[in-house]
């Protein structure tokens, strides 16, 4: 068991954005293990984050962000007071979303936003890639696969640029957890210079 340091508390607290006390017993509880702890304090983020989903979102920020004058995104994110909304650390999850999706292309908000028929689709075209396999392993390939399309393809499924080693809505948990409220991504809208025009705001 390693020991735990205020300056290993300092760093998980500076990291996950949780209180003192909570970093002290992750730290604990994971035997010590950094990274361990900050699985453990996501856990529990998630925890806070499924309590606060139910209540209203209708407060926050619509960010905008452009990129060498050629991509721009407007994202609407919605949290439930204006207190929150003012916040620099707010703030900052606004423009990290919006940054992200210029550079990620997201086509859609969640999977459940994706047409049954493009599903449909996507299935096919792995059904047809896996030839000589029993029905249940193909249907698990298939799943597999689509598990990385909803990753490539669905915002709150993809990794976020700023850090691979979350999803966005591991970001969003996060703040839920750090700012006490429950956060939405409601919508966005991407354009791309030279494309044609974009498709109605992916929204939840």
């Amino acid at each position: 068991m390693s020991a735990i340091t205020a300056d290993s508390v300092k760093n998980l607290r500076e990291k996950t954005g949780a209180g003192m006390m909570e970093c002290k017993k992750a730290l604990a509880e994971s035997g010590g293990d950094f990274e361990k702890a900050v699985d453990v304090l996501r856990q529990k983020g998630l925890a806070t984050a499924a309590r606060k989903a139910g209540r209203t979102a209708s407060q926050g920020l619509i960010g905008s962000y452009i990129h060498m004058d050629k991509i721009g995104v407007l994202v609407e994110i919605n949290c439930e007071t204006d207190f929150v909304a003012r916040t620099d650390d707010y703030k900052e999850l606004v423009k990290d979303v919006a940054m992200h999706i210029a550079a990620a292309s997201p086509q859609y908000l969640t999977r459940e936003d994706i047409p049954q028929d493009v599903l449909d689709r996507e299935k096919e075209i792995y059904r047809g890639q896996v030839t000589g396999k029993p029905a249940q392993v193909v249907e698990k390939i298939v799943e597999g696969k689509l598990e990385k399309f909803y990753t490539d393809t669905c915002l709150l499924d993809q990794l976020f640029v700023k850090d691979p080693d979350k999803k966005i809505k591991d970001v969003l948990t996060e703040k839920v957890a750090k700012l006490g409220e429950n956060i939405v991504i409601r919508r966005f809208v991407r354009f791309q210079l030279g494309e044609n025009q974009p498709a109605e705001p992916k929204s939840c």
